[in-house]
């Protein structure tokens, strides 16, 4: 459990680590990298880098959590990695299920084990499941999410490496949209952005503009059109007693 920068949730809760490229937004995995850097520093957790490896102890950690929290679920890994034991993705379920006070976050690139799996899981309202799309190559990751029994389902746009005109976002209820980041950022075009922005105006899904990325991300910020784009999806939380 880790409190997070990343400005669409609030911490982050890494049942597995550990994954392995399947498309271009892979080429600069900011997890690898912190993998390694978590390994040299000598964390047990990552003392095997960036392989695949499940973390059963850290099941009972939301648990403990006093307040509700926003959470994303395997900031450092990829739940639906096909070395991921259908067995142990129930149980990451299971304490979604029952904790069901906080939202948790979840993304995959993987989006065709996503809905191979998905009738064997319970599908929670606090349970957002989302997948990467990065560029049109990968834009049929969304139809499998279309079809999964997901109660929330959302788009990661990042980063955006290309254009994505007429994106169907029927049953998507909520778009993130970045640039890249790091030392070699691929560039992000301003129209992309602006497209797809309009889009999910048309059709009323919530917008999320997260970084124009960059070398300095800080310092491009996040605003687009002269304003910032925070907009999430709504649902009412319940409360364990």
């Amino acid at each position: 459990m880790a409190q997070s920068t990343i400005e669409w949730t609030e911490m982050t809760w890494n049942p597995t680590t550990g994954c392995s490229k399947v498309s271009q937004g892979c080429k600069y995995c900011y997890a690898e990298v912190m993998s390694k850097r978590l390994q040299a520093m000598g964390v047990e957790k990552y003392k095997d880098n960036f392989e695949v490896r499940i973390h059963p102890s850290t099941l009972k950690i939301p648990y403990t959590w006093k307040k509700s929290k926003v959470v994303f679920v395997n900031s450092m890994s990829d739940l639906f990695h096909e070395q991921v034991p259908l067995s142990f993705v129930k149980k990451v379920f299971k304490v979604m299920n029952e904790n069901p006070q906080h939202i948790f976050q979840v993304l995959t690139k993987r989006a065709e084990r996503l809905l191979e799996l998905s009738s064997e899981l319970k599908w929670t309202h606090n349970i957002w499941m989302g997948v990467s799309v990065e560029e049109q190559l990968v834009k049929n990751r969304i139809n499998f999410l279309r079809k999964t029994n997901a109660k929330v389902k959302f788009l990661s746009i990042e980063p955006l490496i290309g254009a994505l005109p007429d994106l169907n976002l029927d049953q998507i209820d909520w778009v993130i949209v970045g640039g890249e980041s790091g030392h070699t950022p691929r560039p992000m075009e301003l129209d992309w952005v602006v497209d797809i922005q309009e889009q999910c105006e048309r059709v009323n899904v919530p917008f999320f503009f997260k970084q124009w990325g960059g070398k300095n991300k800080k310092k491009n910020g996040r605003t687009l059109n002269g304003r910032t784009y925070d907009e999430m999806p709504e649902i009412e939380l319940q409360y364990s007693t």
